[in-house]
């Protein structure tokens, strides 16, 4: 039939519209998605003051409610026009818990604009699929069931529980390290439910290495030559000794003998078990050891695969497939690809083997590839993840891997030796995986008991135990299933957390090795509470999730039970805080001893240190108070001038030659002085009626992208001037090599935007006539047409097109100077400065 589509009001959302059949009747369909959750639980605001609450009050004080996940996407507002007026709704979320929960966020943004159903009439409708198919889908469609509660209360318990016990501890910890050292290198030291065990988990293995003394060994090497030119290494059946002279003693008593003795020969047909089928740990084990891709990056391509058809549902913890799955349908769309067609094809023509009989969760069958594709059309790491996906199943339907192993059992003198050699039979799943293959060995020669071969030489090796290497992600995925500790879906989010947080790095081979930083925090909960960093509780917790999603234990009693038990851990942790300090003065600096001086600060006029370390800030040794500075970039005294408010000196923050970059008053930026502005402003959106750095006096005009922004003069990127927008990441490029460039009092008749006075060198002007000077609009005026270029954002604007008329109205108006643009008078004096900001 025909559909037609368009954006939604949002523009990220796809509305998609057509007629057809539902339950019997004639209907018009809406199509739409959402953006994953709709909604997401924080504290109310106040709540969310790191320096007026006490992290305490978050257990059970704070109350909290649900915003909109990204208010940018305007999602609930999108979905109840397009859900105004209509009679049924069919959710085809993700089949799994967060799915669930979606689906209700969804419910309670259109239910409430939805035509009433009519008595006992249903409206509400669940469809479940495991892969983008028209197969899965028609099925699904005629299937349709309910969403089920229990499985989306078990998610806001989740998210309810991981918010108030994360949010108290990390803020209580970085407010308590932070304000007393200056080289932790990390922004937040944050606790996590989940994410603590699993950087426990790494600092354990980190302990054994630390701990691990090395211990000498001997083992006996043996060679027998069975033909002239030919050798065979024998394995000593005692495998090692750790006595030096015990060593000595077995290699004089097997030196005495001239000749190895067979003792026996056996033959042994052996197995190597195909693979059971794929679930999500098993893949992101694979992705990170094989294809050297992290969790959280091979999840989110399995995802986009997912949604484009190639894969069935990613995220699942079954390995058995349901008996209806059609196995061969799958392994049909493969038959024409050049990599493993002729395994197909021999598989389709021989008959095919049911896979092996695996764990059935409930949840979604196994990850499966459901149509073909070429390496041209996903690409890199689509690819790679595709094939191995790909070759996983083929190889789940294939024949075990038979091969014969034949053991030789030798005498030399008392002491037993053996040498063992495999010969494959049958190759099985191992021809499409074929780094499971086993390896090529030299063939064993013909003999039988009794048999005599002359030995080569015998000596003794002498070797040291290793202590284990560091986890890999491979090795720390399969601690936290075994554990328990985060789902399938939410394990990465965790490995990826505790990286971000400079508490581990990833080192080669995909080894996680913890920072100074995160194995002080470890051994300081192991001091203090050791069940803070130990998997057990928050397995327990786990468990008492998957019971309210199945519906066996009560909301309400399971959240207030576990935070009453972290609200005690909280407590206590609080008062032994000692204990963890202790570890910390030992591996990281004060505050006062740590930085560089840079600027002076406006109470005592000493300088204040620059603290490079994440999170940067300026600390002042004397009044001891440490001001935040922004992040990600670079900081500089700016000319030694001085804030009109306070008498700091201001410094200037830089994201590069590139980017953008503005001045601010350490103090201003940590305490707004005017009600219009916020912690973290810097000048350029100050609203000072007379400082020379503020936005009043450097603003030029909107932002021509954002809705809220000003584009404020960068007053020291001469000769390569520009202007910033003080809200997103718009820089414009303009008046290149100009001698001077100043903001002018006058506005633009047209536009509103502040004019700019541009003074260029006689020999470098791009003036007509030779001029040197010239007064204009950026935006409208034809003579700095060409000398105008915006960089960093895919731009439509009617700037330099003619069309001079259109940005009337959006000029910066108000934005720009409380009152418009009308030239205020300068007050006489800075207490008359002041009372004019406070009026």
């Amino acid at each position: 039939g025909n559909m037609s589509s368009r954006k939604g009001l949002n523009g990220a959302c796809s509305v998609h519209e057509y007629t057809g059949s539902f339950i019997g009747q004639s209907a018009h369909f809406k199509m739409t998605s959402v953006c994953g959750h709709v909604m997401t639980l924080d504290f109310i605001g106040k709540y969310n003051s790191w320096d007026k609450v006490d992290p305490a009050e978050l257990f059970s004080k704070a109350p909290t409610e649900k915003k909109e996940a990204n208010p940018k996407l305007t999602m609930v507002k999108f979905l109840q026009v397009e859900g105004r007026g209509c009679d049924c709704i069919v959710l085809w979320l993700d089949c799994d818990k967060e799915g669930e929960n979606i689906c209700f966020e969804v419910l309670d943004a259109v239910l409430p604009v939805m035509n009433k159903p009519r008595g006992t009439e249903r409206s509400i409708y669940r469809a479940k699929f495991s892969s983008i198919t028209d197969t899965d889908i028609c099925n699904a469609m005629n299937h349709l069931g309910e969403p089920n509660r229990n499985e989306a209360l078990s998610v806001d318990a989740r998210q309810e529980l991981d918010l108030r016990i994360g949010c108290a501890f990390t803020r209580f910890q970085t407010k308590y390290f932070q304000g007393k050292y200056g080289n932790l290198d990390s922004s937040l030291i944050s606790f996590g439910p989940c994410q603590t065990p699993t950087l426990g988990f790494c600092v354990e293995r980190h302990d054994k290495i630390q701990s691990f003394k090395p211990e000498t060994y001997w083992v006996l090497q043996a060679k027998v030559n069975p033909e002239k030119e030919s050798s065979l290494t024998l394995d000593w059946d005692r495998v090692r000794v750790f006595d030096r002279e015990v060593a000595q003693m077995f290699l004089n008593i097997t030196k005495m003998s001239k000749e190895a003795r067979v003792e026996s020969v056996s033959k042994k047909e052996k197995v190597k078990q195909r693979p059971l089928a794929l679930n999500t740990v098993e893949m992101l084990r694979v992705a990170s050891a094989a294809l050297g891709m992290g969790p959280q990056h091979a999840m989110q391509i399995a995802e986009r695969l997912y949604t484009q058809g190639y894969i069935s549902y990613p995220r699942t913890e079954t390995t058995h497939y349901p008996e209806n799955f059609d196995l061969k349908g799958c392994l049909r769309q493969q038959a024409n690809n050049p990599y493993w067609a002729e395994t197909v094809n021999a598989l389709l023509s021989e008959g095919i083997n049911h896979p092996r009989k695996g764990h059935d969760a409930g949840d979604h069958p196994p990850i499966t590839p459901m149509r073909a594709a070429t390496e041209a059309e996903l690409g890199g790491d689509g690819w790679r993840l595709y094939e191995y996906i790909t070759r996983h199943f083929i190889a789940t339907v294939s024949a075990d891997c038979k091969y014969l192993q034949t053991t030789i059992a030798f005498s030399i003198g008392p002491e037993r030796f053996t040498c063992v050699g495999k010969v494959v039979t049958s190759p099985g799943f191992t021809e499409i995986m074929p780094w499971h293959s086993i390896p090529l060995e030299e063939s064993l020669p013909r003999c039988e008991k009794g048999d005599l071969f002359p030995i080569g030489e015998i000596k003794l090796l002498e070797k040291q135990t290793s202590p284990p290497d560091y986890l890999t992600e491979a090795e720390l995925i399969t601690l936290m299933e075994k554990h328990g500790i985060g789902t399938d879906a939410s394990i990465p989010v965790h490995i990826n957390n505790i990286c971000q947080r400079n508490y581990v790095t990833v080192e080669s081979g995909r080894r996680l090795k913890p920072t100074n930083l995160g194995i002080v925090l470890v051994h300081g909960y192991y001091k203090i509470d050791a069940e803070l960093v130990l998997p057990t509780i928050r397995s327990a917790v786990e468990k008492q999730l998957n019971l309210i999603a199945l519906g066996k234990a009560n909301y309400h009693q399971v959240l207030e039970h576990t935070l009453d038990i972290f609200k005690r851990k909280f407590h206590y942790f609080v008062d032994s805080i000692a204990g963890m300090d202790e570890l910390m003065e030992v591996s990281f600096s004060p505050l006062a001893a740590t930085g560089k001086p840079l600027s002076r600060c406006g109470k005592c006029h000493r300088f204040m240190k620059y603290i490079q370390a994440k999170p940067s800030r300026l600390h002042c040794s004397h009044c001891d108070d440490t001001y935040s500075l922004p992040q990600n970039g670079t900081i500089k005294l700016y000319k030694e001038l001085r804030c009109p408010l306070d008498d700091f000196e201001l410094v200037l923050w830089s994201s590069g030659s590139r980017g953008k970059s503005y001045p601010l008053c350490p103090y201003c930026y940590n305490h707004p002085p005017f009600r219009d502005m916020k912690k973290g402003m810097g000048c350029n959106e100050c609203t000072h009626p007379t400082c020379q750095h503020s936005l009043s006096m450097l603003g030029i005009g909107q932002c021509v992208e954002c809705e809220n922004g000003v584009l404020v003069l960068d007053s020291t990127s001469g000769p390569k001037w520009k202007m910033a927008c003080n809200k997103c990441n718009v820089v414009v490029h303009f008046f290149e090599n100009a001698h001077k460039v100043r903001v002018s009092p006058e506005t633009c008749d047209l536009c509103e935007a502040g004019l700019v006075d541009v003074d260029f060198n006689k020999a470098k002007s791009p003036l007509p006539g030779d001029e040197t000077q010239h007064s204009g609009c950026v935006f409208c005026d034809p003579v700095f047409q060409d000398l105008v270029e915006l960089k960093h954002a895919a731009m439509r604007h009617p700037m330099h097109r003619g069309g001079q008329g259109k940005r009337q109205g959006r000029g910066r108006g108000k934005s720009r100077r409380p009152g418009g643009r009308v030239n205020p008078k300068k007050p006489k004096d800075k207490m008359a400065a002041l009372a004019a900001y406070f009026v």
